[in-house]
């Protein structure tokens, strides 16, 4: 790991668990299909879509869609950066069913409820 990177790692606030699944992207410049690399209470990287065209604190509609589930977690997010193969996005919004069905994938991916208790509340904040 790099310097840049671990520095990053330690300023996290939020466990990133990898993830695969289908994100459906919607913005003002269209429409993007990618593949989830992983998910947080906070935020998500997804492999960067094909014809990527958005601008950084531009509103977005985001869908995941987890392998063989019936469900979708949908956000409200922005882009906070673009790699070349990689994009990441902050959560801005989140319904109660989604943040639900979020917080079940975390439990079941940390596997230590006090992690989990720690970021639910880092997110009222």
């Amino acid at each position: 790991m790099s310097q840049a990177q671990q520095k990053a790692h330690e300023r996290r606030r939020f466990s990133r668990i990898p993830f695969e699944a289908v994100v459906s992207i919607k913005g003002p410049n269209g429409k993007w299909t990618g593949k989830l690399i992983d998910i947080s209470l906070k935020g998500m990287l997804v492999s960067r879509p094909q014809n990527w065209v958005s601008n950084q604190k531009e509103l977005l509609k985001v869908e995941i869609h987890p392998p063989e589930e019936v469900f979708a977690i949908r956000m409200d997010v922005e882009t906070t950066h673009s790699e070349n193969d990689h994009v990441g996005f902050e959560c801005k919004h989140i319904d109660i069913d989604s943040v639900s069905h979020l917080r079940r994938l975390i439990e079941l991916n940390v596997g230590d409820d006090k992690i989990l208790n720690r970021e639910l509340a880092e997110l009222s904040h």
